[in-house]
């Protein structure tokens, strides 16, 4: 009914942890080897000079979906930014603070994480949303915008396609993937009340030997 929102299921709450075991167990799998071969992205380092030139010293910045803590954590720490990373996989939070004792990790899902409206200068979200259901990729995005101090930055990649809940393989890992078109995507951030200030699109292949061509999507937004 308008204006009444059903309780979840003890079944949907079970499918829903389920699923967060699943992630967890993939990026528990691929550790190090993830960072590897991802490791030469251009486009990345790019997307982290444009977020760097655009912060003050000693900023505030979560790192969603953090992994190993290197290029994003890292490049940050150096920088002289206060970082917290969050991510689901125990393993690679474990390497991450060996990595980059600078920063903070969590190992936590993102969407369980309580965020203070108006508590970080900038957020980024590089491909941490992927293994998420539309829904709850577009309530997390607006989550993170109104977790933006006015003036903040969020950086955000994905692999554009017009996909939902499809089977895939990922570094030989079976996972199920779920994500916007580019021009979707850049209405739902727009709808979280960012602006897109710069995006690059690029073709990337993994160092990785089941890899194949992959397209990239980086949206650089900000906040009023």
């Amino acid at each position: 009914m308008p204006g009444i929102r059903s309780p979840r299921g003890k079944g949907a709450d079970l499918a829903g942890e389920d699923e967060k075991r699943r992630a967890a167990a993939v990026f528990d799998a691929l550790g190090s080897g993830y960072e590897k071969a991802f490791a030469h992205s251009e486009a990345h380092r790019r997307s982290l000079e444009w977020l760097l030139g655009r912060l003050a010293p000693g900023s505030a910045v979560l790192d969603v979906g953090s992994g190993t803590g290197r290029p994003t954590a890292a490049t940050l720490v150096a920088a002289g930014h206060d970082v917290l990373g969050v991510d689901v996989s125990p393993v690679m939070v474990g390497l991450a603070g060996q990595q980059v004792p600078g920063a903070r990790f969590r190992c936590a899902d993102v969407r369980d994480l309580p965020l203070e409206e108006g508590s970080f200068d900038a957020v980024c979200v590089y491909f941490s949303l992927l293994q998420m259901d539309r829904a709850e990729q577009s309530g997390l995005i607006a989550r993170l915008a109104r977790a933006l101090r006015p003036g903040g930055s969020l950086v955000l990649a994905t692999v554009p396609l017009d996909v939902e809940g499809v089977d895939a393989v990922f570094m030989g890992r079976p996972v199920r993937v779920t994500s916007f078109a580019g021009e979707e995507l850049v209405g739902v951030v727009r709808a979280a009340g960012l602006t897109v200030l710069a995006e690059e699109d690029t073709l990337f292949t993994p160092d990785h030997p089941e890899a194949v061509p992959e397209p990239h999507l980086f949206l650089h937004c900000g906040r009023d």
